[in-house]
């Protein structure tokens, strides 16, 4: 006689739907996408980000609390605000919506986003990386550091580092504009991360520019974030094999 299959538990539907819930947002939203494949008629999105107004002085950090940090690193300094001939550094500008984003998903990068604890602080402030990109941590100082993850969306974690050990490699599942980044034994360490499902973000540098590459053409709302400023957002359109220049202005105070 030909038994038939049992009938599944309800503990077994609990655990296939648990199993089901618990997939990254992004994976489940973009499995019906196709894959974006490059045309030659991509285009570059730059800018400058300009400060008006008296810049706050950036403030000498207190590392008193570990003498190998104060030894390392003596005019270390505050990086949240910092404007060089009326230049804003440290603003992470992404799309954030746009047609193509809609349609299509992105490959993956096969390169590492490097976050590294040099001279008692985290190197760089801000950055930016893919979901999946792997995030490579790294201990340049001859004293313990540990790296501690907040996030949102994303699962929390911390990770412990003494010197001349390998380098820790996390990854974020899930978008999140602004994950914030601290070592808990060195409370002034701090950094910011953004974690995007395509490859169209940048941060500016000392002198205030930017650039996103290998821009599909079409419609985008570009946003440009602060840790201290908020944000902005303007949408562009963006042609065939085009130069866009867009430029943002953050204003002291703004609130």
């Amino acid at each position: 006689m030909k038994l038939r299959n049992p009938a599944p538990t309800i503990g077994a539907i609990l655990t296939l739907l648990s199993l089901f819930v618990s997939l990254p947002l992004d994976r489940a939203v973009s499995q019906d996408k196709p894959t974006y494949r490059p045309t030659g008629e991509e285009s570059s999105l730059v800018g400058v980000i300009f400060f008006a107004g008296m810049p706050p002085e950036r403030r000498r950090l207190d590392m008193s609390a570990d003498p190998v940090c104060e030894t390392v690193n003596p005019e270390a300094a505050t990086e949240d605000v910092m404007v060089t001939d009326g230049k804003l550094a440290n603003v992470l500008v992404y799309a954030r919506t746009g047609n193509t984003l809609d349609t299509f998903q992105f490959d993956l990068t096969t390169a590492k986003v490097n976050l590294e604890h040099k001279g008692c602080q985290l190197v760089p402030h801000v950055l930016g990386i893919q979901t999946q990109q792997v995030l490579s941590i790294v201990n340049s100082d001859p004293t313990t550091h540990n790296t501690h993850a907040t996030p949102r969306n994303n699962p929390e974690w911390i990770q412990s580092q003494p010197p001349n050990v390998p380098a820790v490699e996390k990854r974020f599942t899930r978008p999140e504009q602004s994950i914030p980044i601290k070592d808990n034994q060195h409370p002034w360490e701090k950094a910011y991360i953004g974690v995007f499902p395509h490859p169209f973000f940048a941060v500016s540098g000392v002198d205030g520019a930017y650039k996103i590459a290998g821009l599909p053409p079409g419609q985008y709302t570009i946003v440009a974030w602060h840790e201290k400023y908020g944000e902005q957002a303007f949408d562009v359109t963006v042609g065939s094999k085009e130069r866009k220049t867009l430029d943002f202005t953050f204003t002291f105070p703004n609130n």
